[in-house]
């Protein structure tokens, strides 16, 4: 992009900042400064809540970490005695209020701070148990004859704050975020920012990247000289960097703009990346050398191995197969297949001599006792408890491979094969699962360290799943096909559907009412559960907040 001396130029910082890592993330920012200085900006601009990472949940409500942010702002500030400006998120507290604010530095100073006015407060946000709203009249910087307005994130989802910003003169609007990715989330920012389009308003959306437990920041900052939908993506997704931009203030407009911007991930690619992202950070930023599975010959532990190679490189995945006597041939020869075919250490821990001690240690308690799902969940605790000992011994963190169809029915085992640090499928339902495969046999994810080709053997895709808990088992032998399992599970847990709406697309009104008993049952096995990427638009964790005891039914 050509550098006229009379426009204003803005880097975009997008960054991967980790919550309460204060000192590393001013570190950060000091190296994004001193690109700005090298490239010649005037202002650098860095996401919301930069300085304490986001979101920091109750880590706010600690004293000492918002003092800590406030004076690591005091120190970036007297970086910019001789330039360049910066924007830069944090939390701060004035006169007994803690606000979300963006800090504007410049000449060795803070000159001036915009604080949040719009809190969100819904699915995974809960801002107003945090910080007070801002107040008073809309931020306005001159820089370089330009007249910048501020906004932060969900300022920019409802009307008042940009029409306000306009209407005090704002010939820009810069905006760091924070907003994490879903798979809709394009559309709903689309939906949302246009409309106030109408005030052909340029803004500039900086957002943060990075996994934080169950939320993924895709980054994806843009520009754009008029609306959402003709952004200028400028780093792309699911990758930090910076980007320098440039707005002529005699035109008031973005100069350069749709010369090589960078495009979004879509379908799969972008789910697939999502998971990466979450597991990835969640191992990094948490400093686990690795991570072990369990290793089944099933699909959710083939898709889980591949999306763990991905994102941390085959040499730190660790597969372990536990076979049992109903453990099918062939599961052992998929299981090892898969393993070999993505890099990935694979090894095997048959656990029937401990079934057998149990099933002596026991003998006594159980004597006149038919075997039942007691016998089966011995089998999925004793694979937890050798998972979690080679977890002890080594350092690698235990994923678990539990999908949400079966997390929603509660078809999973509370401290067998729940048990774990994390999860990636957590929020895709078991049909998501087969197609996420299937794509991934056909595409290496971006940034995907993992070999390409048909990582997950075929048989893994087409067999009928089973849990091999048991002789001659399958998945459909207590359940519906997935299906009609997942189309029920959808309209009760994602859309919040009645039953009745539920019943009018044609499923059985037993099935329906069966699985909707399921669901709130199984409420206190997911209090329980490990944190897990978060994909669509209602995850369970933080979005879905369901009482354990309950007897609510909607008959």
């Amino acid at each position: 992009m050509l550098i006229m001396s009379n426009n204003l130029r803005l880097l975009a910082a997008q960054l991967n900042p980790v919550v309460g890592d204060i000192q590393g993330n001013l570190a950060l920012a000091r190296q994004a400064h001193a690109q700005a200085r090298q490239q010649g900006a005037h202002l650098l601009v860095l996401s919301e809540h930069f300085l304490l990472g986001y979101p920091a949940e109750d880590l706010v409500l600690k004293p000492v970490a918002v003092d800590l942010s406030m004076e690591a702002v005091t120190a970036l500030a007297a970086d910019t005695q001789d330039g360049p400006a910066i924007l830069i998120g944090t939390p701060w507290r004035e006169q007994g209020k803690l606000h979300n604010s963006a800090c504007y530095l410049e000449g060795g100073a803070l000159k001036a701070r915009y604080d949040k006015r719009e809190l969100p407060n819904y699915g995974v946000f809960d801002e107003k148990r945090h910080y007070q709203p801002g107040d008073g009249p809309p931020l306005i910087i001159t820089l370089q004859g330009v007249r910048i307005g501020v906004a932060i994130c969900e300022d920019i989802w409802f009307e008042n704050v940009p029409r306000a910003t306009h209407a005090a003169g704002a010939d820009l609007l810069v905006v760091p975020n924070a907003s994490p990715w879903r798979r809709a989330i394009q559309a709903e920012r689309a939906a949302a920012f246009d409309r106030w389009s109408d005030l052909s308003l340029p803004y500039l959306f900086v957002n943060q990247m990075g996994g934080q437990d169950e939320l993924v920041f895709d980054g994806a900052s843009y520009a754009t000289n008029s609306t959402h939908g003709a952004r200028c993506g400028l780093i792309g997704q699911f990758e930090t960097g910076t980007a320098l931009v440039e707005f002529d203030p005699s035109t008031k407009q973005f100069v350069g703009l749709g010369k090589g911007c960078a495009a979004d991930l879509e379908g799969w690619h972008a789910e697939y990346r999502a998971a990466m992202q979450g597991l990835g950070d969640y191992v990094r930023k948490n400093k686990f050398p690795g991570v072990v599975l369990g290793m089944s010959g099933g699909i959710d532990s083939a898709i889980t191995a591949a999306i763990a190679a991905d994102a941390l490189g085959p040499d730190k995945v660790w597969c372990v197969m536990m076979p049992s006597k109903y453990t099918s041939e062939h599961s052992l020869e998929d299981a090892r297949a898969c393993a070999r075919a993505l890099g990935c250490r694979y090894d095997t821990i048959n656990i029937h001599p401990g079934v057998e001690a149990l099933d002596e240690m026991l003998g006594d308690a159980f004597a006149g006792k038919k075997a039942d799902i007691t016998e089966e969940n011995i089998q999925s605790r004793l694979r937890a408890v050798t998972l979690m000992a080679l977890s002890n011994k080594f350092g690698h963190m235990v994923v678990t491979t539990g999908n949400k169809s079966e997390m929603a029915v509660g078809y999973a085992t509370l401290y067998g094969d729940m048990c774990g640090g994390y999860n990636a499928l957590k929020d895709f339902y078991k049909t998501e699962v087969f197609e996420l495969s299937k794509w991934r046999n056909t595409m290496v994810p971006k940034d995907g360290l993992a070999p390409g080709g048909e990582v997950i053997p075929e048989r893994i895709i087409t067999k009928p799943p089973s849990a091999e808990l048991r002789e001659d088992q399958k998945d459909e032998d207590s359940l519906p096909p997935y299906p009609v399992l997942d189309d029920i599970l959808r309209g009760l847990v994602d859309l919040e559907e009645d039953v009745d709406d539920i019943l009018a697309r044609g499923h059985d009104p037993a099935t329906v009412r069966r699985i909707e008993h399921l669901l709130y049952i199984a409420e206190y096995k997911r209090r329980q559960a490990p944190p897990g990427v978060k994909v669509g638009g209602k995850n369970f964790g933080r979005d879905r907040r369901y009482p354990i005891t309950n007897r609510f039914r909607d008959n």
